[in-house]
């Protein structure tokens, strides 16, 4: 039964890793529905990022229950550990970003923050948070949590976008506009989104709760599907007063994209588990456990080959027989993500499945 379980959550993670690399890699001019939105509203490229962080908050129950949630010296190494290592491969990422230019002593306009570092300071928040608080109350915490930032984002003008906004003012007090992201004047993950970020891991630490409980494989895909609706729905409601807005990762937000995550983790199980069909999910699956690896291995892979004319020569060969180029870009990106598909299949293969 456990087995199943886990196909189902990492075909789920496979897809949102295949779809983060897909929407990273578009060349030129991207289809709208392949762009993150501009400001209110969502995309469904607005969509990947908070399902990793859901499906990372069900693992995190998973793999913390091997401890009974007992909080020892030896637990607290290894989340302080990956922690660390998640945080310092995402500025390494960015560091190399400028460093293949030629510019490696970046280290006065290096971008502190983006995905890697927010997926750390959520894990380990998350982590040692469920160690130590009584499990009762972790729906209580994640309603304080984003009634917290709804305050903060009233009072502090949080969906403006300019200067005025609070979450601007905060990166900017604290890190300095050369360390923060430069194509908007919000920082989409800046230090204050963490609040929201840390109620959007818990939803999924509550969904691996829940379906841990439930007794069959059948009331697992209800849990799910259940909590998935009640989510969705709640989050649209709130969504008149506080929009939906990936960068400012608002509660409205957080809500709803738990929710799709929670629905399609429902379907995924109805249709591995429950009916055994799982022919197709083998392209999704090498994805699925090599997440890190794979994730890092596209960013670095899509910076050297940008750096060396790759890149553009692949996508004008494209571009040369697909004249459109919205459809350009995006069989550019089908290419990286295949690219990627077979670096993962070789340690799929092999069944190297590298962690930290």
């Amino acid at each position: 039964m456990t087995t199943k379980r886990l196909l189902s959550l990492d075909i789920l993670r496979g897809i949102t890793v295949a779809g983060m690399i897909l929407v990273n890699n578009g060349y030129g001019e991207s289809f709208e529905m392949l762009q993150h939105s501009e400001w209110n509203g969502t995309t469904p490229c607005d969509l990947v990022f908070p399902f990793f962080l859901f499906i990372m908050g069900v693992s995190t129950y998973l793999s913390l229950s091997k401890y009974d949630f007992k909080l020892s010296g030896p637990v607290l190494r290894k989340i302080v550990k990956r922690t660390v290592l998640l945080f310092l491969i995402g500025l390494g990422i960015n560091w190399f970003d400028h460093a293949i230019g030629g510019d490696f002593l970046c280290f006065s306009h290096l971008r502190i923050w983006a995905v890697l570092q927010r997926i750390a300071l959520c894990y380990g928040i998350v982590s040692i948070l469920v160690l130590t608080v009584n499990h009762r109350w972790i729906v209580h915490i994640i309603v304080a949590l984003l009634a917290i930032y709804s305050a903060i984002l009233l009072w502090g003008n949080g969906y403006a976008q300019d200067s005025s906004n609070i979450l601007v003012k905060v990166d900017l007090t604290l890190f300095g506009a050369d360390h923060l992201y430069q194509k908007s004047p919000v920082d989409p993950e800046g230090l204050l989104g963490t609040i929201s970020s840390v109620a959007h891991v818990l939803i999924g630490f509550y969904a691996g709760m829940r379906m841990k409980k439930a007794k069959t494989v059948t009331d697992k895909t209800l849990s799910f599907c259940i909590l998935g609706a009640v989510l969705v729905m709640g989050g649209f409601l709130l969504s008149y007063g506080l929009p939906l807005n990936k960068r400012i990762w608002s509660p409205s937000y957080v809500m709803v994209t738990c929710g799709l995550a929670a629905l399609l983790q429902g379907v995924l199980m109805y249709v591995i588990d429950i009916r055994g069909k799982k022919r197709w999910c083998t392209f999704f699956h090498v994805f699925g456990v090599n997440p890190l690896f794979l994730y890092v291995a596209s960013e670095l892979l899509a910076i050297i080959l940008g750096h060396i004319g790759v890149s553009n020569w692949v996508f004008q060969t494209i571009h040369s027989a697909v004249p459109y180029p919205q459809a350009a870009s995006l069989a550019y990106a089908v290419y990286f993500v295949l690219l990627c598909y077979l670096l993962g299949y070789i340690l799929f293969k092999r069944k190297i499945y590298i962690k930290l």
